[in-house]
């Protein structure tokens, strides 16, 4: 599966941005697709992820800002984030999997990547 993000760019505190991946190649039904960030100095930690048909999970530290959302018809998936804070700078990445697991927080169950999107907060 071969994954293209995009969507990044500098945003104030407060603002918004909305986050896109693409998945091609291998595509289908159990596809799962979930969103990841990496800080400077820092390891790549879950973000969202998007179980098919079912409900959304969500960092503690995104709930009630981020929603992650998918289009089947194109195989994308979105990450809509509002009330932007600077402690969110990094760079996004999305991932992919076929079936969900229960470590769906674990980037160690995700075989493919896209390429990364960064996205600064300012203050």
């Amino acid at each position: 599966v071969q994954l293209q993000a995009c969507g990044g760019g500098l945003v104030q505190a407060g603002g918004s941005l909305r986050l896109s991946c693409a998945a091609s190649g291998g595509s289908d039904n159990s596809l799962i697709l979930a969103w990841f960030r990496q800080a400077p100095g820092k390891e790549r930690e879950f973000v969202a992820g998007l179980r098919s048909r079912s409900k959304p999970y969500y960092a503690d530290s995104v709930k009630g800002r981020f929603t992650i959302s998918k289009d089947n018809a194109k195989n994308a998936v979105y990450l809509q984030m509002n009330s932007l804070k600077p402690e969110d700078t990094a760079v996004y990445y999305c991932a992919a999997r076929h079936y969900w697991s229960v470590q769906y927080y674990s980037r160690d169950q995700y075989p493919s990547w896209g390429q990364g999107t960064l996205v600064t907060v300012s203050s």
